[in-house]
């Protein structure tokens, strides 16, 4: 006697999912993409781990370095010394004693603080020596003028200490626009130690001194700059982003790929 049922239960059976698909031009090139993008985030998770352990080796060394007395500059940073001292003793707190040149003084261009445009004053300082540092002084508005007085933002005159901490030169790289390199510029694009040497008749050394905001007074013009914040940073949220997206993707696509092989198993012809 035949089964009532057997044509219902028979009509009901899932098909098997066809994934022949998958092989094709147009799918071969959105498993390249999806793997390609999936890539890509895990790669930008671990430079962001690697930017987090940066940034607590860097907080180490100020915090260390602002707890040490200041060396003399001439003894770490004179004329002719490697320029990479600027990053080996990058924070380092040195002292020297001369004068400011405020006649061969520049401004950095774009350069905020608190989300305001202005400039950074560098000033030249030379020494009891003969040769000289560059200083960065610190922040002023955008109000002011290269080419223009600056009145209010004089340094101390005569022979002065100053105290603060060595900061590497900066020069273009990749897409940045270098400066011209020739003539007087009353400004720069970045704290180029170099550019500044070939504008002035005496020698320089190869790093920036960042004056130490408590060396001077905080309330007048140029605003000093306060050293980097001690804290951990965005990195680690960053990273943990990227692999939360990554695992989407690779959890997400296959489960497309399964979607997209049932919908074309059940259209196929039985």
């Amino acid at each position: 006697m035949s089964d009532p049922y057997a044509d219902h239960v028979t009509s009901t059976v899932e098909p098997a999912p066809d994934f022949s698909f998958v092989r094709r031009p147009k799918w071969i090139i959105s498993h390249v993409l999806v793997t390609a993008l999936v890539i890509a985030m895990l790669i930008a998770g671990i430079w962001q781990i690697n930017r987090h352990f940066e940034r607590v080796e860097r907080n180490d060394v100020i915090a260390t370095r602002a707890q040490q007395d200041p060396v003399l500059l001439a003894s770490i940073a004179p004329p002719g010394t490697d320029p990479e001292v600027g990053e080996s003793e990058q924070y380092r707190r040195v002292s020297a004693t001369g004068e400011y040149r405020t006649e061969d003084e520049v401004l950095i261009r774009n350069r905020t603080l608190d989300g305001s445009p202005g400039w950074w004053v560098l000033t030249p300082f030379v020494t009891n020596d003969g040769w000289a540092v560059a200083v960065n002084r610190g922040w002023i508005p955008r109000s002011f003028e290269a080419d223009a007085p600056r009145p209010g933002t004089e340094p101390a005159s005569g022979r002065v200490e100053i105290v603060g901490t060595v900061q590497p030169a900066r020069t273009a790289e990749g897409f940045q626009v270098a400066d011209p390199a020739d003539g007087i510029l009353p400004t720069l694009g970045r704290p180029d130690v170099a550019r500044l040497a070939q504008q002035v008749d005496y020698e320089m050394s190869p790093v920036v001194v960042r004056i130490d905001p408590d060396s001077v007074d905080a309330t007048a013009l140029p605003t000093p700059l306060s050293l980097p914040p001690l804290d951990a940073g965005p990195h680690i949220s960053y990273a943990v982003q990227w692999f939360i997206f990554s695992t989407i993707a690779l959890i997400g696509y296959p489960l497309i790929l399964r979607r997209v092989s049932r919908g074309k198993a059940s259209s196929a012809p039985g």
